[in-house]
């Protein structure tokens, strides 16, 4: 009967220590980051979509831009080849939710500062109005660190297909001006492929965390 106990407890002991073992194997692979999703048009509000695109449902990409920086620099996709970035559209006399939006990429630019492969990106929605010195005068105000991010300027149509047919970012305005557009408050992750990752409300400080945790998985797939 002793001998009985004796081989139970042994029996008890290695159970228990691979029980342990299977747990913690389960608990890890329900704890894996699960990647980001590849945002396609039809997987967006189709007031942010351009109609041509409104059937697509892969391969979309943000496509070839050259645009103007605050320092008079021509920006292109080239400047953001092999980065993750976050964009957005803005225009500097916006008294609503930009200064909040632009508050919040500081935020980004801040917590990011030392890690070269995160850059960002804002479009001006009002070209006419944003001159290079009128960003440059907005971007010394804001703190913005010219290697990190680039607020540009440029063609109003080029920014206004950028905004709905790559972005998926802005309202069409609908006044008469052909190229007009409401800007939202959203925030867009873009991965090293030029592939939309993530839309966040650039005027919530839970989106700009959940953006930030993000950005760190998405880092992840280029490990």
């Amino acid at each position: 009967m002793l001998s009985f106990f004796k081989d139970y407890k042994y029996f008890a002991i290695v159970f228990t220590i691979i029980s342990i073992i299977i747990i913690s194997i389960i608990f890890n692979i329900l704890n894996v980051d699960k990647p980001l999703p590849i945002y396609q048009p039809t997987m967006v509000n189709s007031e942010l979509v351009d109609s041509t695109l409104l059937d697509v449902k892969k391969y979309h990409k943000i496509a070839d831009f050259s645009l103007i920086n605050q320092n008079g620099e021509t920006i292109t996709q080239d400047n953001y080849k092999d980065k993750i970035y976050v964009a957005d559209f803005f225009f500097t006399t916006c008294q609503t939710i930009c200064p909040i939006m632009t508050n919040h990429m500081v935020e980004i630019q801040n917590k990011t500062l030392s890690d070269n492969d995160i850059m960002l990106l804002s479009h001006s929605v009002t070209p006419e109005i944003d001159s290079v010195a009128q960003l440059k005068k907005y971007a010394l105000k804001k703190g913005v660190n010219d290697n990190k991010w680039n607020l540009v300027t440029g063609d109003k149509k080029q920014i206004y297909d950028l905004a709905r047919k790559s972005y998926l970012a802005v309202k069409d305005h609908g006044s008469g001006d052909q190229y007009d557009m409401i800007h939202t408050e959203n925030f867009m992750l873009i991965d090293k492929k030029r592939q939309i990752r993530g839309f966040y409300d650039g005027t919530n400080p839970e989106d700009i965390e959940r953006l930030l945790n993000d950005i760190e998985t998405l880092k992840k797939e280029y490990q």
